[in-house]
């Protein structure tokens, strides 16, 4: 099965892949009219910034928040060299971030045995 799976990924991810192609006749399209252009740009940033609002708010609360926040800065690094470097930013400090609390859980757990008395 696994075989079946990585030949359709392989096949989506192929730039002769008529989606593929289809994508690139639009994006010559917008690239050749400028004022279309900045449509592009001011709705993709307009979806962008929604998305990552829509995730800073989910944060405190139970679901996806920073999986959101990561989306809408994904969206706009398509297009936005500085929402890539941020985005990238972010992936930096959400990893230290993760192995500090791995780290912290170890040492505590750690602790926790070693304060047990031995069973008799």
């Amino acid at each position: 099965m696994t075989t079946a799976v990585e030949r359709s990924a392989a096949e989506g991810s192929s730039p002769r892949h008529p989606f593929r192609l289809w994508l690139a006749r639009r994006r010559a399209y917008i690239e050749r009219h400028p004022r279309l252009r900045f449509a592009y740009l001011l709705a993709l940033a307009v979806v962008g910034i929604a998305i990552v609002l829509v995730g800073i708010v989910l944060i405190p609360l139970p679901g996806p928040g920073w999986l959101i926040v990561f989306l809408g800065f994904a969206v706009l690094g398509t297009e936005f060299a500085v929402a890539r470097r941020f985005n990238a930013f972010l992936r930096r400090m959400l990893a230290r971030a993760t192995s500090w609390w791995q780290r912290r859980r170890a040492e505590r757990s750690a602790r926790r045995m070693a304060a047990r008395p031995a069973a008799q």
